[in-house]
């Protein structure tokens, strides 16, 4: 029997070289190209991909209809999802094993199972361990039809037979395609795999969900190409060591982008969290130096995180500089931007920051509450109770406006804060009920506040 060629596949990009080598020649990645069988591809398997009517169409001409969605049940998924399921949208969620992933999955499939026909495909447990988990969880599973199969064929034969409205698949990378001879879980396979079931989705009006794995860095596993042929990309974020999990998506056809869905893991399945600001607040009994209360914001939500600092003497020639939940060089800029344009050094002293909860801010709308944390901190002087901030700071020591301020600052009232530092255009032209707003328009303003 002649031996199976064999080519180096990129697990990043799925680009190929006839030999091994330490860098992709495609994508210039190192170390991604991986020994795989090289396909003979069949011209048959992507015919249905064809659109019905090739011919031109002017843009005016098309009807703008708006999509319609269908609400999951469980609010904080449908707000990531950008108000519910599009049929013939295809999702891609992806986590750490055991954040929950099958479990929101069992949850929203049990809440939609009564108006609509639901399938769930598991290529990881048998139909008996899933029974157990809905028992466990008491859940009605009784709308949720299973099917334990691993084979691309058998499951693209079940849908287009019994067309269900939603189709789990768990997962994307155990599935297999008789039309390739590599293993599952392989770049071909599941690129492979994906482009089948999104063709079905499509053709049928198929809601299809499906789960993926992450690698270590905490990256979807598989080629790129995997989150470029999906609708929508969801993360499903969590420490181990806590209750809570974050959803956030990172890509939506049908709606908004980073937005977040916040849920606490019971005894009985994933919970919706309906305060998500106190999880990222800590308890004090009395206010405490390097502890600063800011307002970021999370898609269209408005969330209330503390940001913690401590400034400690340095006893090594390099001071160290870490930050958790924040971006780093940021911090090296922002201390930069203290120094000179408010007087105050920190290049003797170690400097820590810290977002509570594991929350991770993005925005630049933080800057300025990092300066306050670590000014407290440095004169170990507590701000004002019921204080917030926010602002972005820039190189020449100005304080600039942030997107939706109004929004930020009637989230901090209804949670009962007292006074906001904010820029001076952000400053709001009717007062807040019980908000005092103090305006800044530069570094050095808000600090003489601060000492005030």
């Amino acid at each position: 029997m002649a031996k199976a060629k064999t080519v180096y596949t990129c697990t990043e990009c799925g680009g190929q070289a006839p030999k091994w080598q330490g860098q992709c020649p495609a994508c210039n990645a190192w170390n991604t190209l991986v020994e795989t069988i090289a396909e003979t591809s069949s011209a048959s398997r992507f015919a249905a991909l064809a659109p019905q009517n090739a011919g031109l169409q002017k843009l005016a001409e098309v009807d703008a209809v708006e999509v319609p969605r269908h609400p999951t049940g469980i609010a904080e998924f449908d707000r990531v999802l950008g108000g519910g399921l599009v049929s013939g949208g295809v999702v891609l969620i992806g986590g750490d094993p055991g954040i929950g992933k099958s479990t929101l999955l069992l949850q929203t499939l049990c809440h939609i199972g009564h108006q609509q026909r639901v399938v769930y495909v598991s290529g990881e447990e048998s139909a008996h361990q899933i029974a157990m988990r809905a028992k466990r969880l008491g859940l009605d599973a009784s709308p949720v039809e299973l099917l334990a199969e691993i084979n691309l064929e058998k499951i693209t034969a079940m849908l287009q037979t019994h067309k269900p409205d939603v189709a789990v698949i768990d997962s994307i990378q155990t599935l297999y395609s008789e039309a390739l001879q590599s293993a599952p879980g392989s770049v071909a396979q599941v690129r492979e795999c994906s482009a089948q079931l999104t063709r079905i989705a499509k053709q049928l009006a198929i809601t299809v969900i499906l789960v993926g794995h992450v690698t270590k860095e905490g990256a979807l596993a598989g080629p790129r190409v995997l989150e470029h042929i999906v609708d929508t990309v969801l993360y499903f974020e969590g420490d181990p060591n806590s209750s809570f999990r974050l959803v956030r998506a990172f890509k939506n056809r049908f709606g908004a982008i980073n937005e977040l869905g916040v849920f606490a893991m019971t005894e009985k399945g994933l919970r919706e969290v309906s305060n998500p600001s106190a999880l990222f607040l800590s308890q004090h009994a009395e206010q405490v130096a390097g502890s600063c209360i800011t307002v970021t914001q999370e898609g269209t939500r408005p969330l209330l995180v503390e940001v913690q600092a401590l400034v400690d003497e340095a006893h090594a020639p390099n001071p160290r500089r870490l930050c958790v939940g924040l971006e780093q060089n940021r911090l090296a800029m922002l201390l930069a931007v203290l120094h000179r344009h408010a007087g105050v050094a920190c290049y003797d002293q170690d400097v820590f920051i810290n977002a509570v909860g594991g929350v991770r801010i993005a925005e630049p709308a933080a800057d300025l509450a990092v300066l306050m944390a670590i000014v407290s901190s440095l004169k170990n002087k507590p701000l004002q109770e019921k204080l917030i901030v926010f602002g972005e700071v820039g190189l020449a020591g100005e304080v600039r406006p942030v997107q939706r301020g109004q929004e930020r600052l009637k989230e901090a009232a209804k949670l009962g804060f007292t006074k906001a530092i904010v820029p001076k255009a952000n400053k709001p032209k009717q007062a807040i009920s019980g908000l005092e707003v103090v305006a800044v328009e530069r570094v050095d303003q808000a600090m003489a506040v601060l000492r005030g």
